[in-house]
């Protein structure tokens, strides 16, 4: 079982950053794919981003949020992090990080490829 727990949501203006942090407790697979999603008001959750660890490591960005977010991990905190930075409007959602076994291009984005996910984090980008 693995248990996910997100924080570091808050408010900023426009064009400000957040770094939102998602800790991992519980078993963790030797090999682990772990995705940030985001749901607006209205609007069904997206995938923002994802890292896969396996014999090496692929990050994914959905292209609204390339050169903006950064995904990235520390292993020895076993946590996983999203930099926010030119946050917009339309950045505005609760993000929720996931884990899986495997993901890849074509399925990252995929909600039923995720076996774990954390309760998310409100992240607000106003104009």
């Amino acid at each position: 079982q693995v248990q996910l727990v997100e924080s570091g949501g808050g408010s900023v203006q426009a064009g400000g950053s957040l770094r939102l942090s998602c800790a991992a407790s519980g078993y963790i697979y030797s090999n682990i794919c772990m995705g940030w999603f985001r749901q607006a008001p209205g609007k069904e959750r997206e995938g923002v981003a994802a890292r896969y660890t396996g014999g090496e490591t692929t990050v994914y960005y959905v292209d609204s949020v390339k050169g903006r977010f950064t995904i990235y991990q520390d292993n020895a905190e076993n946590t996983m992090y999203l930099q926010m930075n030119n946050l917009k409007p339309e950045d505005t959602a609760v993000y929720y990080c996931a884990a899986a076994r495997y993901c890849s291009s074509t399925n990252w984005r995929v909600q039923s490829v995720y076996d774990y996910w954390g309760q998310g984090t409100q992240v607000t980008a106003s104009s």
